[in-house]
């Protein structure tokens, strides 16, 4: 008879037979377990479908009211010649490094025409009708308008949305796969925001001085702004230190068990909200906010909003439980958006390029913006520089050209602009760098005010040429500083502004004479 240690082997090789023989099976239940999530999140995902339509309400009608001065056929930087110039250097690729539907009609009635039914069917989506038919055509609607838009739409918040947005199509339905994979779409956007700020070397950051400027050099201030650059430096500085703690450590309890994910979810929310009540950052942190919610599930929604516990008719309440076939293509999809995600990441952080192999599957992804690195404010500057514009007809009387939401005038209190963004408010902001993709857009936005260009002019707060255009502009740098509570209780101004020189190598520009 076959000893004891013979008898075990053989034991041991038929258990290991046997596992072999289902693996199948425990292969398709365990894909089968991994995306689905019976009801935990279908509360959830209602919820944050609803959040992401409003987003796209607001991001599609502030384009509408300015994307024929940003980019018409009168505008700053006009679509047709960005495509026609794409066309001349770049073969049938093109369509894959710039897909916009504009390749088809980038006339200005097809500019205009975009966000206007973008909002439309993002209303729909917020209403529950057709919710994917609605996703399908606001995801390819903004990431047609973002090709469009050229450098006025290379935001990160744009990227975003797109991200969140092609995510979400997949979403009516009960999968723990995208549930996990907007995680860490969340994940990358907080912690590469912290990591980015240590490896630029920024000194505010390392020396925790970064909000004693922040809150004064930001590109568009709002009134709370002025007040808490009034805060003592000791608190402004323990406020960088929490930053930098819940963009390095607490995205890591994202990808923890739920306990851990709750307090991420609240740590999260509290800065974005605080970043909301003293910055204007569009739909960003609104944005941010929504993706919270999967940290949280359906019991945790239930106790923060019992009255969702009767919205069984929400978008998700009857979706099947995905299929074998489903689970397959959610998990490649997220093998391939982990992996480029994570080259992505790799070349933010140490400042060099992936590898040959790696860059050549994640560089045709990253090329559509499905797939994207984030680096907010890795750099805060310690000083306000702005370029201040005035046209002249005569080259003795010099009228300032103003704008809504930049400084400008000292004494204007600096406007709440959320969720709107202004681009061309936000684009001045870069130009006193001189970067040259800077100066490239702003020279052509000085020939368009030469030439008052009513598309452009409309971007104004006020064109005070509003007849014959003037014949020279002159661009003077400048700094601007928030009054200190004296300053402004004796002259009642919100800025202090020093004239430092003229802006080279733009300080001047003439139209040519006619004839």
């Amino acid at each position: 008879m076959p000893g004891l240690a013979e008898r075990q082997t053989a034991h041991t090789a038929s258990s290991i037979l046997a596992a072999i023989r289902r693996w199948p099976e425990t292969a398709t239940r365990a894909l089968r377990y991994a995306a689905s999530e019976a009801t935990e999140y279908r509360r959830v995902s209602a919820l944050f479908l609803r959040l992401l339509a409003l987003i796209y309400v607001a991001a599609f009608a502030s384009l509408a009211v300015q994307i024929l001065g940003l980019v018409g056929s009168d505008g700053i930087l006009p679509l047709s010649d960005y495509l026609a110039n794409l066309s001349r250097a770049m073969g049938p690729e093109r369509y894959w490094h710039i897909p916009t539907l504009f390749w088809l009609n980038s006339s200005d009635l097809a500019l205009q025409a975009a966000p206007v039914v973008g909002c439309a069917f993002a209303i729909l989506l917020f209403l529950n009708v057709l919710p994917r038919l609605c996703l399908v055509v606001t995801f390819v609607l903004y990431l047609s308008l973002l090709h469009a838009g050229q450098v006025f739409m290379n935001f990160q918040w744009d990227y975003l949305l797109v991200e969140a947005g092609f995510l979400a199509i997949l979403l009516p339905g009960r999968s723990r796969i995208l549930v996990w994979l907007l995680r860490w779409l969340l994940f990358r956007v907080r912690f590469l925001s912290g990591a980015s700020k240590l490896v630029s070397g920024d000194p505010t950051w390392a020396g925790l001085t970064a909000l004693n400027y922040y809150f004064e050099t930001q590109p568009l201030p709002n009134p709370i702004s002025w007040y808490v650059q009034q805060l003592p430096h000791w608190v402004l500085r323990t406020g960088t230190a929490a930053t930098l703690f819940i963009e390095l450590v607490v995205p890591f309890m994202i990808l923890l068990p739920r306990p851990f994910r709750l307090f991420a979810a609240g740590a999260t929310v509290l800065i974005q909200v605080l970043i909301l009540v003293t910055s204007n950052h569009n739909f960003f942190n609104l944005l941010t906010i929504a993706l919270c919610l999967f940290l949280l599930d359906d019991r945790a929604l239930d106790w923060l909003l019992p009255w969702r516990r009767r919205a069984e008719s929400d978008a998700d309440a009857t979706a099947p439980t995905p299929g074998i076939g489903k689970s397959l293509v959610l998990g490649g999809l997220g093998v391939l958006i982990v992996f480029v995600s994570c080259v992505e990441g790799w070349e933010l952080l140490a400042q060099r390029h992936a590898p040959a192999w790696a860059a050549a599957v994640a560089g045709p992804v990253g090329a559509t913006r499905l797939v994207n690195r984030y680096h907010v404010f890795p750099v805060i500057n310690t000083q306000r520089l702005e370029v201040i514009i005035e046209g002249s007809r005569d080259g003795k009387h010099w009228r300032e050209y103003s704008f809504d939401y930049q400084p400008g005038d000292p004494a204007r209190r600096p406007p709440f602009v959320v969720p709107h963004q202004p681009r061309l408010d936000w684009m001045l902001w870069f130009v006193w760098d001189r970067d040259p993709m800077s100066l490239a857009w702003f020279e052509r936005f000085g020939e368009r005010l030469l030439e008052n260009a009513p598309p452009v002019t409309a971007l104004l707060a006020k064109n005070p040429f509003p007849g014959e255009p003037p014949r020279y502009l002159r661009i003077t740098l400048y700094r601007y500083r928030f009054t200190t509570r004296e300053e402004r209780a004796a002259t009642g101004d919100w800025w202090v502004r020093t004239e430092i020189e003229p802006f080279w190598p733009l300080a001047w520009f003439e139209r040519p004479a006619r004839g």
